[in-house]
């Protein structure tokens, strides 16, 4: 029973919740803001009230793409919302602009998570080889400096969720106090940033689930050792 759970947990769960992103993403993107503008042009307009002339807006290709680049700070977005007039485009443009807020604020979550990149980088590419070998080697030691790097990549994913949460608050604010959208078009607006925000929630407790899995793991192995 047990393991069903946990199957459903790291495997159906995040695949539900991607579905119910694209359904409330594309049920949205039908549906236009009652400003007019394009996601780009919203983006513009929240960067320059809030005197960020120097971040750029671009178009960039894919589905759902949008981020900001802090190092560029240029804030890009997916052709759908960098051209779309729509409560879907709006949000998700302004979502990212809230990131170059939290840039130009110094957040402290935000410089946090930039801080563990490197680390989160490292420990992404090489828990999972350290866990094998140690797994099939039987070594509790390789084990656990694979459980640690996971930890690291981990930790920036935690991170992560405060970053976007405060982001999606930010952008909620933005557009209704600009009249982006008006107060009846803010459930939908909100509706499409949640969404964005549970597939942070679901890959936290993926690989929260996974780093508990592998603990329990090196904790077994020291056990059989002794």
């Amino acid at each position: 029973m047990g393991i069903i759970f946990y199957f459903i947990l790291i495997m159906v769960g995040p695949i539900l919740i991607q579905v119910y992103l694209k359904k409330t993403y594309s049920k949205y993107l039908k549906r236009g803001a009652s400003s007019g503008l394009t996601g780009a042009q919203a983006a513009r307009k929240i960067l320059d009230e809030n005197g960020l002339y120097n971040v750029k807006v671009e178009e960039v290709r894919g589905r759902l793409s949008d981020h900001y680049d802090p190092r560029s700070k240029v804030v890009r977005l997916s052709s759908d919302n960098y051209h779309g007039t729509s409560i879907a485009s709006i949000s998700v443009a302004i979502h990212e602009v809230g990131h170059s807020l939290q840039h130009s604020q110094n957040y402290a979550p935000l410089n946090i998570r930039h801080a563990l990149v490197p680390v989160a980088n490292i420990g992404s590419n090489f828990s999972f080889i350290l866990i094998f070998i140690g797994i099939i080697l039987s070594s509790a030691n390789l084990l656990l400096l694979g459980i640690i790097a996971m930890a690291a990549a981990v930790l920036f994913q935690v991170v992560t969720l405060p970053v976007e949460f405060n982001a999606s608050s930010r952008a909620l604010n933005a557009m209704v106090g600009s009249g982006l959208i008006r107060n009846d078009e803010e459930g939908g607006a909100r509706k499409v940033l949640n969404a964005a925000a549970l597939t942070y929630v679901a890959a936290t407790v993926v690989a929260v689930a996974e780093l508990l899995r592998f603990v329990l793991m090196f904790f077994g192995m020291q056990s059989d050792e002794d």
